[in-house]
């Protein structure tokens, strides 16, 4: 019998091959995009100093409603703390995922709420 592929191990080598072509710098971070069942995380990242600059999560407590809502409100938040430090170009790496639902409420709310990419 032949078993079905992983789904999160076919995502985690898509990943990496994205991975290798970008990375983010102080100048215009990574924004990082990691979704679980049950919640959606964000990121922006100098991977040449190695720091986390800004995040956002759908554990913050202003976030409320369904996930595609806390998709939104989280693009918001990362937008807006990326405003805050300064930052106002990003590299998007949507970590794998289908550019659909969840991840494309979050990039095209945090491109409405000021980040450029």
């Amino acid at each position: 019998m032949i078993s079905k592929p992983d789904k999160n191990k076919l995502r985690v080598k898509r990943h990496k091959r994205v991975r290798g072509k970008i990375s983010g710098t102080a100048a215009r971070p990574r924004l990082n995009v990691f979704r679980s069942n049950a919640n959606i995380y964000a990121q922006l990242i100098d991977d040449v100093a190695g720091v986390t600059l800004a995040s956002a999560s759908s554990h913050d407590a202003e976030v409320k409603g369904s996930k595609t809502e806390q998709a939104v409100k989280v693009g918001e938040l990362i937008a807006s703390r990326g405003k805050a430090a300064n930052i106002e170009e990003v590299v998007f790496d949507r970590g794998g995922y289908v550019y659909h639902g969840r991840i494309q409420a979050l990039a095209e709310s945090a491109r409405e709420n000021g980040l450029k990419f």
